[in-house]
């Protein structure tokens, strides 16, 4: 199948519909909290919406630092990228209850694009685990800036599977030949990955999905 290339428009269009569905839940639910503290002067109803505005704050400031690192540019053309920032905003998005995130990566700069692959990795590493469990993140970096690091995620829980189609985008071949929004970040992630010199596999062992990305 012939890959399929993205007008630039559509691309950001696109990346902005995902960005927008990610931090729209989120806010409308401080909307909702805020109407309650307007309308309700029940001491309990008014904790309760404090709450909830409280948390989804929290929630729509984790998930706009880490779209900003793994979609937006994070500084100039050649900017390199802390990982231990990589870490922060990767746990602060997906540390929760329902997934055990651990990381394991030196303290170190990194070009811009590489730590943009490995934080939409760890995106394809949570659809991977449908119903929760845990994500080991493992970086192996080379000696010199020019060497190519090694990525490895194990997405382990209940019902591990592949995400559907995510090769295929990841490669910039569509099964159905087109993509949308569903689709933008598997495919984007496979572009990130292109423009980082290294190649992304997936492998499922048992309960177990393997994501791998290392030099192409």
């Amino acid at each position: 199948m012939a890959a399929v290339t993205l007008d630039p428009l559509d691309l950001a269009a696109l990346l902005c519909s995902r960005v927008c569905h990610d931090v729209i839940s989120p806010v409308g639910a401080i909307v909702n909290g805020l109407e309650v503290l307007e309308e309700d002067n029940d001491a309990s109803m008014q904790d309760f919406a404090l709450d909830l505005i409280r948390k989804s704050a929290t929630q729509a400031s984790a998930r706009l630092q880490f779209a900003r690192l793994a979609f937006g540019a994070a500084g100039s053309a050649g900017a390199a990228i802390d990982l231990g920032d990589a870490e922060a905003v990767a746990k602060g998005m997906f540390g929760d209850d329902k997934i055990r995130l651990t990381w394991s990566a030196p303290r170190i700069l990194m070009p811009k694009n590489r730590v943009k692959l490995l934080l939409n990795l760890v995106m394809l590493a949570t659809n991977a685990i449908p119903r929760g469990g845990s994500i080991d993140v493992d970086v192996k970096a080379g000696e010199t800036d020019e060497d190519v690091p090694t990525f490895v995620l194990s997405a382990k829980g209940l019902n591990a599977r592949v995400p559907a189609h995510a090769e295929a985008l990841i490669r910039g071949e569509p099964e159905s030949g087109v993509v949308d929004a569903h689709a933008i970040q598997p495919f984007y992630t496979g572009l990130v990955a292109k423009a980082a010199g290294m190649g992304v596999t997936m492998k499922l062992d048992g309960d177990t999905v393997e994501i791998r990305a290392e030099r192409a």
